[in-house]
């Protein structure tokens, strides 16, 4: 073997410096995205251009009433209608999330029995249930079953009131939605952190309360609070029963005054008022629940940092 050969095996096994590639985080703007986006601009401002100038609308129906004393009644018992009926449809989900996870076979069936007959029927259908509970209970009456003697007796028509009848259907029709939510998020903790717990002596039901729920809860979160803004929407089918929601209230307005389509745009605006102002709420209440989970586009721009060494990412991306 030659000095020259020699040299040039030595050199080749010498660790060869990495070629530098060009990197270039900013994606250059594509054609088809500004097309689009005008397209949107234009179709959205051409539609508001046509509402607006409507003259079949009458804009000072719409103000005049916007503040009305009737409707801000209805708007009231909207808001009452939604927040007692996640008030009380949350524990309802949580009690049957348990049960359907329970060893116990008849607890499940009961939880599933439940779920299936109030996501299989339609909640219109159950709230006129409820509101002609009447008719099939005329008298509700709280005493020893099999004809024993009754403690208390009154008439169904004096309880069960469009409002009750209300939030019976809405109530317990949002249990079964909530106990498949809760449920799921129950079983995306990870098993070890339940034989971890019960391993240090723990009672099942201090694991689930201390353990199980506050480590599912980002995932709860989120489809709680669409859950919350749909049953704000959800609340206007009372109006068949004639339960004073906002929707109620602006249907009996316009029967007087027959501006539909004004008395419409009012209980609109407020609907979408509410449903902003949960929607804000909603994004505070996830991003607390999701401190310390990076989403894909804080972890995508954590990326971009690191590669192109950007040492100005601020301590919002960490």
């Amino acid at each position: 073997m030659t000095s020259a050969h020699a040299a040039e095996q030595r050199g080749s096994a010498l660790p060869q410096e990495a070629p530098v590639l060009p990197l270039d985080p900013h994606r250059p703007l594509a054609l088809g995205r500004i097309l689009g986006t005008l397209a949107a601009i234009l179709v959205a401002g051409w539609l508001a251009y046509a509402v607006i100038v409507n003259p079949n609308i009458h804009w000072d129906v719409v103000v005049d009433h916007q503040f009305d004393d009737r409707v801000l009644h209805g708007l009231w018992v909207t808001i009452a209608l939604t927040v007692l009926s996640m008030a009380i449809g949350v524990p309802i989900g949580v009690g049957v999330a348990v049960m359907q996870m329970s060893a116990n076979p008849l607890l499940r069936w009961l939880a599933g029995a439940y779920t299936w007959f109030f996501r299989g029927t339609p909640v219109l259908v159950q709230l006129l249930f409820w509101f002609n509970l009447g008719l099939l209970f005329p008298r509700l009456e709280i005493g020893i079953p099999f004809g024993g003697p009754k403690l208390l007796s009154v008439e169904a028509s004096s309880v069960i009131t469009p409002f009750v009848a209300g939030l019976l259907g809405l109530a317990i029709n949002e249990g079964a939605y909530m106990a498949q939510i809760v449920r799921a998020g129950i079983l995306s903790v990870d098993h070890g952190q339940r034989e971890a717990a019960e391993s240090l002596g723990m009672s099942r039901r201090k694991v689930l309360t201390r353990i199980i729920l506050p480590q599912a809860m980002r995932i709860i979160i989120p489809p709680t609070g669409n859950q919350f803004i749909s049953m704000l929407k959800t609340t206007s089918l009372v109006s068949v029963i004639a339960g004073a929601d906002l929707l109620t209230t602006v249907s009996r307005i316009y029967l007087g005054n027959f501006e539909v389509i004004s008395m419409l745009l009012v209980a609109s605006i407020w609907y979408l008022l509410l449903t902003t102002i949960a929607s804000v709420g909603q994004h505070y209440i996830e991003r607390r629940y999701s401190r310390g989970v990076h989403t894909p586009q804080r972890l995508s721009r954590r990326v971009r940092n690191n590669l192109t060494g950007n040492p100005a990412m601020g301590a919002h991306d960490a």
